[in-house]
């Protein structure tokens, strides 16, 4: 059973038992409506022959609803502990949790955190008769975080942190003191510090890592109207709507034109590309684009072709300094069955980097949005509980259930190899520094050798690539990509695609 903060459960509250009843009541109507007496009719045995499997379809979603309602409706109580001693890395900040300012610093920094659950009696999904995503939506949930995360850097200035999140104060985690500076097995507690080049887009820092967690001080959380009126905006742009444009019905839409529909799982390859087309179809954000690389490679000069307007006239206009912001994603297989652990710590290194926006993946058959680590676990937003809908079209619309106070933890060892990586660049700049950061970054380890991913010179086209929309098909069957090393790239052409992986 998946555990959420207790704090949450106030966002149910006294309507559980309500709501087994109400679920109970809807399957006997259900089950009635469809076995029952009926009113007599003239006799049409072709229209009752194609109204029998959709009465069937529409009382199987009924009885998978009320079941994943109850089922993800609800928590256990249960503390996460975090040491003393070792820094613990939130997708590019470092916080050693030895004094009460920096637990405060972190809660701070977590709680602001977009969190995005399953939830129940939305709008009916077209073409189906689902109400809520629950069983099925982890996926989708997962990467709606991980745009969010994107659009808070892009829109937000850099420090923001919400100032309600201190009036959550039943964060559920504890600080604990190892007693010695040595895990089991005689592993030494790594060093936050990681290998980086003049070129990291990171904010430099002291090597030590106690000085480096300690003199990282954000200041103190200040009421920004215009903040919090963007803030309040693009939850609106998550809202469970039919018109959010990032909602689960227009993420369902968009899948649904590539062969996917309500009720099915998807897989982060698929996720990261039906984000690209519901940034490129809305008209909220501008100057921005989401990148989606292709057999684990990004190529520059595709991101410079879609940022960069000026490339697309004729002729070029080399004064032209215009370039949007770009979220790049990077579906990957970190292994065949289970996770290659040669690359635990390329993904430390990954979340370390502050152009990162966190990793859509999960454990086996359960999707989740990582956003950093400590020590040999990955810290984690968790979509799998299920909440009211929310109506994001009232002015004071609550943002409570929006935002998770309780922070949880799973080993490296049990994440699936198939996830989907992101970062941001707001600019050319801050791209070419990616480029180069990312680059050491997955190059400072034992998988040297074969990299997660690479950066390509060139554009798709140049490798047989053109055209090719990878990850919308939705086929399970197939092999998972071979990691080449850098100087085979140009076989890029005899890759297979990211399998994606089912979640229930």
């Amino acid at each position: 059973m998946n555990s959420v903060s207790p704090s949450a459960v106030q966002y149910v509250g006294g309507v559980m038992h309500n709501e087994l009843v109400d679920s109970r009541r809807q399957q006997s109507v259900a089950l009635q409506g469809s076995y029952g007496p009926r009113p007599p009719q003239s006799p049409d045995p072709g229209k009752e022959a194609t109204e029998e499997p959709e009465e069937m379809d529409k009382l199987k979603a009924k009885i998978m609803s009320a079941w994943n309602n109850v089922k993800y409706g609800w928590t256990v109580k249960s503390k996460t502990t975090f040491n003393k001693i070792s820094p613990i890395t939130l997708l590019g900040h470092s916080y050693l949790l030895n004094s009460e300012d920096q637990v405060d610093q972190f809660r701070m920094d977590f709680v602001s955190r977009i969190w995005l659950t399953y939830r129940r009696e939305f709008p009916q999904l077209e073409g189906s008769s689902w109400t809520t995503d629950c069983g099925w939506g982890c996926m989708l949930r997962s990467g709606q975080m991980l745009l969010a995360q994107g659009l808070i850097v892009h829109l937000m200035p850099g420090d923001w942190t919400w100032p309600d999140a201190q009036q959550l104060t039943d964060v559920d985690f504890e600080v604990l003191r190892t007693r010695s500076p040595v895990r089991v097995g005689g592993v030494p507690i790594p060093s936050f510090g990681s290998p980086r080049g003049n070129c990291t887009p990171e904010k430099t820092l002291p090597s030590d890592p106690t000085l480096r967690s300690s003199q990282r001080k954000r200041p103190e959380s200040i009421r920004d109207p215009r903040a919090e009126h963007i803030h309040h905006r693009l939850l609106t742009w998550f809202g469970d709507q039919p018109l959010a444009p990032f909602g689960v019905h227009q993420l369902v839409g968009i899948g649904r034109s590539s062969g996917k529909k309500a009720g099915d799982w998807y897989g982060p390859s698929i996720v990261a590309h039906i984000l690209r087309k519901a940034l490129a179809k809305s008209t909220v954000v501008h100057n921005l684009a989401v990148y989606v690389a292709q057999d684990c490679t990004v190529y520059k000069e595709d991101v410079a072709h879609l940022c960069d307007s000026s490339l697309s006239q004729t002729p070029p206009e080399p004064d032209n300094q215009a370039w949007k912001s770009v979220i790049i994603l990077v579906p990957v297989r970190l292994g065949g069955e289970a996770l290659n652990p040669s690359y635990i710590e390329c993904v430390k290194n990954i979340l370390k980097l502050e152009c990162c926006i966190g990793i859509i993946g999960g454990k086996p058959k359960h999707s989740l949005y990582f956003v950093g680590f400590q020590d040999e676990q990955l810290l984690y937003l968790d979509p799998h509980y299920c909440q009211a809908v929310v109506d994001v079209t009232h002015v004071n619309f609550p943002l409570e259930s929006f935002h998770c106070s309780s922070p949880k933890k799973m080993p490296f060892t049990r994440m699936d190899p198939s996830c989907t990586i992101g970062f941001y660049a707001r600019n050319k700049k801050d791209f070419e520094s990616l480029c180069c950061a990312v680059t050491l970054a997955l190059s400072s380890s034992s998988a040297e050798k074969y990299p997660i991913f690479t950066f390509v010179e060139g554009q798709s086209q140049d490798y047989g690539l053109e055209g090719q929309d990878y990850g919308l098909e939705g086929h399970h069957d197939e092999q998972a990509p071979h990691i080449l090393p850098p100087g085979r790239a140009g076989q890029v052409n005899s890759r297979r695609r990211s399998d994606d992986f089912v979640f229930l």
